[in-house]
């Protein structure tokens, strides 16, 4: 089987990375990604996940794949698109079948079709016209009331029952975003929300087991993910990010956007007790030619005011989730914010359980350093996740009546990204 490529895009509030990676082994096996390219684009057309500015949003998009198809020495058409944001909403969603009494046996067992049958039954939800399914995860099935089953076929049954984590999100905004990639010259291959998209380049399938939050610290939202005995168990997304604390330093330091942004980048710390309080930083003063210093401490102080308030709405989300005494891996940390010194030490003291930093980088290979800073999560996963979805795929030249059903398919690409 030839190496196959494949790339994911992350359009944030912030800036637009894409990931090139490409994917050695048979189909079926657990191949290497080796990461190709990368490239970024700051983005001026997003606000909080949304486009505002399609022109906008394409053009970084075609910059950020541009360079890194130019680092890859490889062209793309195709590009594992990520959504996220307020507009996303999910909820569990339960389905039943009657297990079915197959050709030539005496007993019902559970087959490839019935697994397939339940799924539908769970998908089976309605969706308002404003709004697009982006994702029905298989959580687990119960089979005649044993639960906690990741695959049941083979099983002796009467009744399958399916649990489906069900992701929508607004028509409008899945639309402009597909419209943006194809105006930049792409297509989009699939929508995936991005802190799934994370959660398969920063965390263990361990941490998913035993209980850990993903916190991703974007530009313009914090998205909130949780898992719990390998399913994801609650999403939630809060409205505000990188950028909030970027306009308090506009505003705290009488600074334009541009210049805050690039002092947070250089200077700032998430905590003020870890500055030397006699250390000061350069800035434009009031008139052309002019500067001024600063104390780090006090844009340390700005910077500590806002991410506590941030991190304390996190801790509260937890807690509505029923979940928060349920994380014995603690918490993840990823997304651009995270790249903020002294964001662990904040952290730990906000949740009370143990912090670490999610950086995608482990099990991959090629410029797998290229990627290894926590503001690439998201387009890492995502051509993570292309790579599985390519990598089940039947191969070309199988014969057609030994080949699973596209149904069928279907139902293992999800039991293998999700489980």
């Amino acid at each position: 089987m030839r190496p196959t490529v494949v790339a994911g895009l992350d359009i944030g509030s912030s800036k637009t990375a894409v990931v090139i990676a490409e994917i050695d082994g048979e189909a079926g096996a657990r191949a290497q990604v080796k990461i190709l390219g990368v490239g970024q684009a700051r983005t001026t057309g997003i606000r909080r996940e949304i486009v505002t500015d399609i022109e906008a949003t394409t053009e970084a998009v075609r910059k950020a794949v541009k360079e890194a198809e130019l680092m890859a020495g490889v062209k793309v058409d195709r590009l594992y698109t990520g959504i996220a944001g307020e507009h996303i909403h999910a909820w569990p969603s339960n389905g039943v079948v009657a297990v079915g009494r197959q050709q030539g046996s005496r007993d019902q067992e559970v087959s490839a079709d019935d697994v397939v049958r339940v799924n539908e039954v769970a998908r089976a939800v309605p969706i308002p016209a404003d709004r697009e399914l982006i994702h029905a995860i298989p959580q687990e099935y119960i089979v005649d009331a044993q639960d906690g089953i990741r695959d049941p076929v083979g099983m002796a049954a009467m009744r399958l029952e399916a649990e489906v984590f069900i992701v929508t999100g607004s028509s409008s905004a899945a639309q402009n975003i597909r419209k943006s990639v194809t105006r930049a010259g792409y297509s989009v291959a699939e929508l995936v929300l991005e802190p799934i998209a994370s959660s398969l380049a920063v965390m263990s399938d361990d941490e998913k087991e035993i209980g850990t939050a993903l916190v991703e610290l974007g530009g313009g939202t914090t998205d909130v993910a949780v898992f719990h005995e390998r399913k994801i168990r609650h999403l939630a997304s809060l409205p505000w990010g990188g950028a909030t604390v970027t306009n308090d330093l506009a505003k705290g330091l009488s600074l334009p956007y541009a210049e805050a942004q690039r002092s947070k980048e250089r200077w700032a710390s998430a905590m003020a007790e870890l500055v030397n309080p006699n250390e000061t930083f350069e800035i434009p003063g009031p008139a052309q030619g002019q500067t001024r210093h600063v104390a780090r401490e006090l844009l340390a102080h700005i910077v500590e005011q806002r991410m506590d308030e941030i991190f304390g709405l996190v801790a509260a989300e937890l807690e509505r989730s029923g979940l928060g005494s349920q994380l014995g891996g603690g918490i993840v940390l990823t997304g651009g914010g995270a790249s903020l010194a002294g964001i662990v030490e904040l952290a730990e003291r906000s949740f009370a359980a143990p912090v670490r930093i999610g950086v995608p980088g482990d099990g991959l290979g090629g410029l797998a350093d290229s990627v290894r800073r926590p503001k690439f999560a998201t387009a890492a996963g995502l051509a993570i996740y292309g790579s599985r979805r390519l990598i089940s795929d039947t191969p070309e030249g199988a014969d057609s009546g030994a080949s699973v059903s596209g149904a069928i398919r279907r139902m293992k690409d999800w039991l293998a990204d999700f489980f």
